[in-house]
């Protein structure tokens, strides 16, 4: 039986039919009824507003799947419901594992205490039956990474058959602090409460009415909270998709039980190519690469500050910065800017642009890439070093050693004159985790991966809510309006527009330009506002202007997130294709139907360019907008796993990952009756039922004799 929550008195009953009521008898009673069927309950909404508190600021665990496993969070079909008890401290789990009288617990757990040994202890327990998660302010401060100490295991290149001494992390642990708590499976559900003011009332109900006082067992009502997030999918990828493919074969109405992982990578060159037909073998092509996507333990919650923003702006600033070099475009090789989506689950993205070059579906093969060279986490530099990482199999091949060694040699000569010192890792240590294994699973490609580590993850909070602009000390100073903090440069910018400019300047010189490279320089102020959209506040004045009139809907959330996601275009990818876009096109004087319609034309540069139109900028004199056309070559291409399309469900090969789908997904509190009110309340409520439809029936049997008319005493018969 729920309770109003924080009402002593109960609920006040709903009148019924009195001496002026217009309904009497079982005309009430199918009137009741009829109101009932035809509107859920005619007091149902003040009703439940009365007994439950809802939760409006909350991030769920879901369940994802692989080949082989089923990993996340999951209530049961009707929600799971628990007495509240709030956990400050380790020893106050005691309560919740033995000693508390009223099981099963709903714990309400502080953000430091969120480990892999509380949640293996509330695991092997039936008196637990979910967990809401405080969000820690500030964040922890030894770490917290739900990430595996291997990410992408068995997914990049080494293997058993490459460089086995390299496989599973062997020479290497990259994310030391990575609990793998992400890729477990609980079978109760875990919500992370995301707003201080809905946790404290939670905690203020908790002390009302849960609170243990002076050694004595707390009496009912107690303060309770209720979870729904029941999964559709169960098992593995493989048993799902044949479900999905058995109810689309033989149903007219199939049921969905997951969906595969999907988006689109962005890509453009700096030299505009035909994309209707195949580049020409002796073209070359320096590859520029960094990934779109984050992750943490909640659905949806992937700031990925270090592990994504970082290297993917920094990108950003380097294509704006080669795009404005005079000689860009007769240099003897192109450069083709690349943004990787989904690699957080097992190389989505890369894998798929591998597998769409070998089979000659993209433009440009594998044998046209010149060099690789791939930006990962680099924001938090130690005494401004940067780390060059390189691959010690493939060098061994001559030729390829040759190239990473002018590689490595045009990032050293342009680091000299900037606020960045390189320094290459030892060449018998393996790549980190990064989208160029995959492409060296197909080809001995030279490449390199640049990193702020040498060798494990700086990033304290690798795949975690707390990857958040703090962790790479962005911070603005107090009372700066929103237009101002856009524009405000953090050292964070200019750490990362120094890193760009190395970059630019090492590009340049790689595609065989012989010109001084002094000029090159990324903009501190574009990485700045980039930093701000990115990580604080999309909805803002710039992005407003370069983003699509469809895409408004993309600006409602303030803060993005970066999780890939079965709906594609995501945000995250939709934003970077309009900065990129922004960046690095050329505005043209087309009408908004010739930029969205370019087959129509004539132009023999439609198969060369994209066109974009952007709703731009508000008029100064009037709330509309002046739109533009841009022209570029900034292209989506789809990040699907391959295994998605060739329907191998179980391959060890390429990504498997599917999420899956769910009815309902929310959380409230209530105050909750004990067990014996609640069966006395349901007995006497049968017990009125029975009376109510017995006297109805014997009341409409009689109707004729308790509600006839008298006969008229003045009538005589003669």
């Amino acid at each position: 039986m729920a309770v109003a929550a924080g009402q002593a008195g109960g609920l006040r009953r709903a009148g019924g039919g009195g001496p002026g009521a217009p309904w009497g008898g079982g005309a009430l009673l199918r009137g009741i009824l009829l109101c009932v069927a035809a509107s859920g309950s005619c007091w149902g909404n003040s009703v439940e507003r009365k007994i439950y508190i809802t939760l409006n600021k909350t991030a769920p665990c879901v369940r994802l799947l692989n080949a082989t496993h089923q990993i996340g969070c999951q209530s049961s079909i009707n929600g799971d419901t628990g007495v509240i008890h709030v956990v400050e401290k380790e020893q106050d789990l005691k309560w919740v594992l033995s000693d508390g009288p009223h099981p099963p617990y709903m714990v309400l757990l502080e953000g430091e205490l969120f480990t892999r040994e509380l949640l293996q202890q509330l695991k092997g327990t039936s008196r637990v039956s979910g967990l809401a998660v405080a969000l820690s302010r500030p964040s922890p401060l030894p770490g917290f990474s739900p990430g595996l100490k291997c990410p992408n295991d068995g997914f990049g290149v080494y293997s058993n058959d490459y460089g086995p001494q390299y496989a599973h992390c062997n020479w290497t642990v990259w994310n030391p602090l990575g609990n793998g708590i992400s890729y477990e499976d609980f079978d109760f559900p875990i919500f992370l409460l995301e707003d201080a003011n809905e946790t404290q009332i939670i905690k203020q109900c908790y002390r009302d009415h849960n609170l243990p006082q002076n050694g004595s067992i707390p009496e009912y009502p107690l303060c309770a909270m209720q979870l729904f997030s029941h999964m559709h999918a169960v098992t593995s990828t493989v048993t799902c998709m044949r479900r999905r493919t058995i109810q689309s074969t033989f149903s007219l109405n199939p049921e969905e039980f997951c969906d595969p992982l999907i988006d689109y990578n962005v890509w453009s060159t700096l030299k505009p190519i035909n994309t209707s037909s195949k580049m020409h073998p002796s073209d070359e092509v320096i590859m520029v690469a960094a990934r779109l996507d984050s992750h943490s333990f909640f659905w949806n919650l992937a700031p990925g500050a270090e592990s994504t923003v970082s290297s993917f702006v920094t990108h950003l600033a380097v294509a704006e910065a080669l795009h404005k070099v005079p000689d860009i475009q007769s240099l003897p090789r192109n450069i083709m800017f690349t943004f990787f989506q989904g690699e957080t689950f097992d190389y989505i993205g890369s894998s798929r642009m591998v597998y769409d070059m070998e089979n000659n579906i993209f433009p440009i093969r594998l044998d046209n890439i010149y060099a690789f060279l791939e930006l990962s986490q680099v924001a938090l530099r130690n005494n401004s070093v940067l780390w060059v990482h390189t691959d010690p199999i493939s060098q061994k091949n001559e030729s390829v050693q040759l190239r990473v060694k002018n590689l490595v040699a045009a990032l050293t000569k342009s680091s000299l004159d900037a606020n960045v010192t390189l320094q290459e890792v030892s060449q018998s240590q393996p790549l980190p985790p990064s989208s160029f294994q995959r492409f060296l699973r197909a080809r001995n490609i030279p490449g390199v991966v640049l990193a702020d580590h040498r060798t494990s993850f700086h990033n304290r909070y690798y795949q975690s809510v707390y990857d958040t602009p703090e962790n790479i000390l962005v911070d603005y100073p107090a009372g700066l309006s929103p237009e101002e903090a856009l524009i405000y440069v953090t050292d964070t910018a200019k750490s990362l527009a120094e890193v760009a400019t190395v970059v630019a300047r090492a590009l340049y010189q790689l595609a065989g330009g012989n010109g001084s490279t002094s000029a090159i320089q990324a903009d501190p102020e574009t990485v700045s506002r980039m930093l701000y959209g990115f990580l604080i506040r999309a909805n803002n004045s710039w992005f407003q202007s370069i983003i699509k009139q469809d895409m408004k809907i993309i600006m409602v959330d303030n803060v993005p997130q970066h999780y890939i996601a079965v709906n594609s275009p995501v945000n995250t990818t939709q934003l970077v294709q309009s900065v990129l876009v922004n960046l690095t096109g050329t505005v043209v004087n087309f009408t908004k139907e010739e930029c969205q319609n370019p087959e129509k034309m004539s132009s023999p540069e439609k198969e060369l360019y994209e066109y974009f139109w952007a709703q731009g900028p508000r008029d100064p004199n009037s709330t509309s907008r002046i739109p533009f056309c841009v022209q570029s070559t900034v292209r989506l291409s789809k990040a699907l796993s391959p295994a998605f399309e060739l329907k191998q469900w179980g391959s060890t090969e390429y990504s498997t990952w599917t999420e899956s789908r769910w009815k309902d997904i929310r959380a409230r509190i209530f105050l909750v009756a004990s067990r014996e009110l609640e069966i006395i309340t349901l007995v006497v409520g049968i017990a009125i039922l029975i009376f109510s439809l017995l006297a109805t029936y014997f009341i409409n049997a009689k109707a004729d004799v308790l509600f006839s008319s008298p006969p008229d005493p003045g009538a005589t018969a003669y």
